[in-house]
């Protein structure tokens, strides 16, 4: 599926997403995760620091789902498809990298409000964060957008 820039444009803009999965049981869960990537062609690359739940989940089924939204402006997207599972020694150093350039950014957001008395979290959390475990490659199937009709 194709993904327009603007769609594109704002899941870049966004510090996570929430990744939602079903269980065994067919209950979902949800947790948040960093993108390293989305292309045009709809495949949304993800990477994840735990082998927890999500893990567990993709493992037994592949049906994923990717939500964004702007609360400031009122907008989001859920983007419903299938992941792939690719293990963190196969993943390429160019992914490494743009995940590195994700924190990178995140850090220096963090210490740039921090210095403008927008305190938040004590610490910074991104630089705690372990090794990506493995990668979510989705393959983007379905489009939803959040923006309530009236106010497109």
């Amino acid at each position: 599926m194709k993904l327009s820039p603007d769609l594109i444009s704002f899941f870049h803009s966004q510090g996570f997403l929430v990744v939602s999965t079903v269980d065994k049981d067919g209950y979902p869960h949800s947790s948040c995760k960093g993108m390293v990537d989305i292309k045009p062609e709809g495949k949304i690359y993800l990477l994840d620091v735990y082998h927890g739940k999500t893990y567990e989940n993709l493992k037994l089924n592949p049906l994923i789902s990717v939500t964004a939204v702007n609360e400031h402006k009122f907008s989001g997207f859920c983007l419903k498809g299938r992941a792939e599972i690719i293990s963190s020694e196969e993943m390429g150093a160019d992914i490494r990298k743009a995940w590195e350039d994700r924190i990178t950014s995140r850090l220096t957001q963090r210490l740039i409000k921090n210095l403008k008395e927008e305190k938040g979290h004590p610490q910074h959390p991104e630089a705690m964060l372990p090794q990506p475990k493995y990668l979510i490659v989705m393959d983007v199937e379905e489009i939803v957008d959040l923006t309530p009709g009236h106010l497109k």
